[in-house]
């Protein structure tokens, strides 16, 4: 359990969950929302699914990443994201096309 509030104190993993709760994605799509460059996208996803918040599945040369929706944590964000302003702020940025 503390792996996954370490993994959700950082604003970039908690917007990159944001993301895939939209659908699965691979690197280079949650890259393409992000100003850094992907090897800081993959260690950020490297640490969430050390926490067990995100799967991976191997799709021939790409890997797709998508929410552990059976995890604790995962079920919590999203009941609070309603409540939450910073997390309506991430949300409404995953709206955006």
């Amino acid at each position: 359990m503390n792996d996954a509030f370490k993994a959700l104190s950082s604003d970039t993993r908690r917007r990159i969950l944001n993301h895939l709760a939209g659908g699965p994605m691979t690197v280079g799509e949650i890259g393409e929302k992000f100003d850094m460059a992907l090897p800081s996208i993959s260690k950020h996803l490297s640490i969430l699914k050390q926490a067990g918040l995100v799967n991976e599945q191997k799709r021939g040369q790409f890997v797709l990443y998508s929410i552990a929706a059976d995890n604790l944590t995962n079920s919590l964000y999203s009941f609070l994201t309603p409540f939450c302003p910073e997390a309506r702020r991430i949300s409404k940025e995953r709206k955006k096309p």
